[in-house]
């Protein structure tokens, strides 16, 4: 008894991008056959690593291979590989559904977007090939048996909300996908895809390179004579060959191939090491951050190949977290081809490997010319200062690839190397400010001794600047200062006479306000500002001990300290009004609103906001 054809639904974000597939949003719809060509090339990977490792799996090796067949006259294009195929659940999960996180987030940014060429990137940072085919067929057919397996699967879609999934028993092994193409429409870009000599050109253009030979009906060369089939791609890795012999389209082509990017890469990074171990390298740098850059179930690495044969996609262990956005490839010599990624873990010549790749990596970044550096650092700038924390071999290179928005320049961020230039005379710090906002930074009181004796300070906004600012200690022998944290000298003529007169005052807020603040000091870090509020030299910063409570973390009380600055009227007119009328019971109340104005100037939050305004409230009615 044979099973019923079912009939299923797709999932609702899968059905949204079939409709944007349909309705075209690519100017270029050549590229639906590099997507289906790449699937069927990883397949083809994936069932050799599969028979090596598992011998007795029931599967033909012998000739793989992709197939590109043509039908004229039922105006069909057929992709076919006898790789590893799929099963039913696979199929339904890889096909009928975006098996992929941030997929809402995905479509609200599409939805978001202007443009057609806005839009075909956004596409291209998800990566969804196989829908690519709905650009030139109203109907799409994929039949394909899992290697290892005796029953195919039959699926068919016409792009609407709806696919049907059916068993095949008699299916060859592998994946083949029938596309039933559209009228040519030459406005649309819509060209005629049953001519050979089109997909030949496409497959040439998009294809070349891949290691997997692709199969075609050749061209009769006289009338009646019996059809042959030829291979229509070089199949020489890019990698293997002499970089003389490779064009830049060729480098581009194949990182569209291994990242499934629609955009060029921002730059290409070859090497190849001989001596002790040898190996090849292929590497690129994205122009765009993909949009899971910073989602927890990203996937990230090279893909490793051991003397041309694929082993894995994704290879962490050979290169670090913050570089995670690197592609490429890496063909080792003298690995096993039975290698896990355990093993890959503590295997010493991947961890070799992996240190020389970082160091080129970081290189390359360093000799980027300015518009191609801008767009790195405007792309992945917060992924790379994640090394700061977990790359201590390499810090100073990192360090020398950063930039910071500053001071000196709202609209042009600074590397370190030009901040050092620029550091006055007799500075022995790089100056900087953490906060959530140039402007909050701005507007901090901290800020104001600086500016007004022309020190150039960083301005950090980054949530990650929070953390690796106390555990990278300095750059070229200048130690990074907080000006929100420890003590700040800039008023050499702030003298003991001075530091007597406010004595009192000094030890009788301290005590008024022992409940808020550990001690009250003067500043020499304000000028037009009452008072600040500043951490100890190893306090963690009130944006960060925010960050560790909202991830749940318990943590003791901070107190912090209030630096009162005087030469400010406010200040010495509470000195004076506390010297006269000590008992004043008004002065703990003034005391109370100089520390809020403070905690609110630098973005804080009260402890008590109806306190704070009533308080207020009072003393303003007072005074009217």
């Amino acid at each position: 008894m044979t099973a019923p054809i079912e009939t299923l639904e797709f999932q609702s974000e899968a059905r949204q991008l079939l409709q944007l597939m349909i309705h075209s949003i690519y100017s270029n719809k050549d590229t639906f056959l590099r997507e289906l060509v790449s699937n069927a090339s990883d397949a083809l990977d994936k069932l050799r690593l599969e028979a090596f490792r598992d011998k007795e799996l029931q599967a033909d090796t012998s000739d793989l291979h992709v197939a590109i067949e043509i039908d004229s006259e039922q105006r069909t294009l057929t992709v076919r590989d006898n790789g590893i195929g799929m099963s039913r659940d696979e199929v339904i999960s890889l096909i009928g559904t975006i098996a992929k996180s941030g997929t809402a987030e995905f479509l609200r940014k599409l939805k978001e977007s202007q443009d057609a060429a806005a839009s075909q990137e956004l596409i291209g940072q998800f990566g969804v090939g196989f829908y690519a085919s709905f650009m030139v067929a109203d109907k799409v057919t994929l039949v394909t048996r899992k290697a290892g397996s005796d029953e195919g699967v039959r699926w068919e879609s016409e792009g609407a909300g709806t696919y049907t999934i059916e068993p095949v028993a008699d299916a060859p092994q592998g994946t083949a996908v029938t596309l039933h193409l559209k009228p040519v429409d030459a406005e649309d870009q819509l060209f005629d895809y049953t001519s050979a000599a089109k997909v030949r050109e496409i497959v040439k253009r998009y294809s070349d390179f891949l290691t997997w030979p692709i199969r075609m009906a050749a061209e009769p060369t006289e009338e009646g004579a019996e059809p042959t089939v030829e291979t229509v791609n070089s199949m020489k890795a890019l990698w293997a060959r002499a970089s003389s012999e490779v064009t830049e389209q060729e480098y581009t082509e194949f990182y569209k191939h291994i990242s499934h990017d629609w955009n060029d890469p921002l730059e290409t990074v070859r090497f190849q090491a001989e001596g002790t171990f040898e190996y090849q390298a292929l590497l690129f740098i994205p122009s765009r951050a993909p949009m899971d850059l910073f989602m927890r179930e990203r996937k990230r690495g090279v893909q490793l190949y051991v003397k041309r044969v694929f082993i894995m996609d994704d290879c962490e262990a050979l290169m670090p977290e913050y570089l995670r956005f690197v592609k490429g490839v890496v063909d080792a010599a003298d690995l096993s081809l039975n290698v896990s990624r355990e093993i890959l873990q503590q295997d010493r010549q991947i961890q070799l490997i992996r240190k020389r790749l970082v160091k080129r990596v970081l290189s390359t970044v360093k000799s980027l010319d300015a518009e191609k550096y801008g767009t790195f650092w405007k792309e992945f700038g917060r992924a790379v200062k994640e090394g700061l924390l977990d790359d201590f071999d390499n810090r100073e290179a990192i360090l020398e690839i950063c930039s910071f928005e500053s001071t000196h320049d709202a609209d042009k961020p600074t590397r370190l190397a030009q901040y050092v230039e620029r550091m006055k005379e007799g500075q022995e710090h790089i100056y900087y400010l953490t906060g959530e906002s140039r402007t909050a930074i701005e507007n901090s009181p901290h800020l104001e001794a600086f500016q007004a004796k022309g020190f150039e300070v960083l301005v950090l906004t980054d949530p990650i600047d929070e953390m690796w600012v106390d555990a990278v200690p300095g750059f070229e022998g200048k130690q990074f200062q907080s000006i929100a944290k420890g003590q700040v000298d800039l008023d050499e003529n702030q003298d003991e006479e001075q530091k007597a007169e406010f004595a009192g005052l000094l030890t009788w807020m301290g005590s008024a306000l022992e409940e808020h603040v550990k001690e009250v000091r003067l500043s020499s870090r304000l000028t037009t500002s009452p008072a600040c509020i500043v951490g100890d030299s190893h306090d963690m910063t009130p944006t960060l001990e925010k960050m560790y409570r909202a991830m749940g973390q318990q943590l003791p009380q901070i107190k912090r300290i209030l630096e009162l600055n005087p030469g400010h009227p406010l200040v010495a007119g509470l000195r004076a009004a506390h010297a006269e009328h000590p008992e004043d019971e008004r002065l703990p109340e003034t005391a109370e609103l100089i520390y809020g104005m403070a905690l609110l100037a630098e973005g804080g939050e009260l402890g008590d906001p109806s306190r704070f305004v009533k308080l207020l409230a009072n003393r303003l009615e007072q005074s009217l």
